[in-house]
């Protein structure tokens, strides 16, 4: 009897429209950042870049309600912070640090909403840019 050999997960990349949305987000983040700097709330941070988003002209929806099935059946729901483009899970953060539960939650955000990329941003940081992540879903 032979091992089977596992699965290799497969990662399916972004299209460039997608990465465009995706580095429109980013670059609004670093504007909100810019201006406000670390250490506010998150809910602050959420209505800066939405204004900033809105300035831009990229669509979105804040505090998105996505249903959550177990087996089939809905068990309940979570909204996520931002959805762009119908297509974007964006998770806003404003913690001392990320933490690989932050990563785990946009995942389950992405599977949930079969989009394939989110960004998960954490604007209590000195330079943005380190605080941003982003999270491809693969499948297996």
């Amino acid at each position: 009897m032979k091992r089977q050999d596992a699965k290799t997960p497969v990662l399916i990349e972004p299209d460039e429209e997608l990465d465009r949305r995706a580095a429109d987000v980013v670059d609004a983040a670093i504007e909100v950042h810019r201006v406000l700097g670390p250490g506010l709330l998150e809910s602050l941070y959420e209505q800066a870049l939405c204004l900033e988003l809105q300035l831009r002209g990229v669509p979105f929806r804040r505090q998105v309600a996505i249903g959550i099935t177990y087996k089939g059946t809905l068990i309940g729901e979570h909204r996520l912070d931002l959805l762009v483009a119908e297509r974007l899970v964006v998770e806003l953060k404003a913690v001392e640090a990320l933490m690989p539960v932050h990563g785990v939650q946009v995942r389950s955000y992405l599977k949930a909403t079969r989009c394939i990329l989110g960004l998960l941003i954490n604007f209590n940081v000195p330079l943005l840019k380190l605080g941003i992540q982003r999270i491809i879903l693969s499948y297996q």
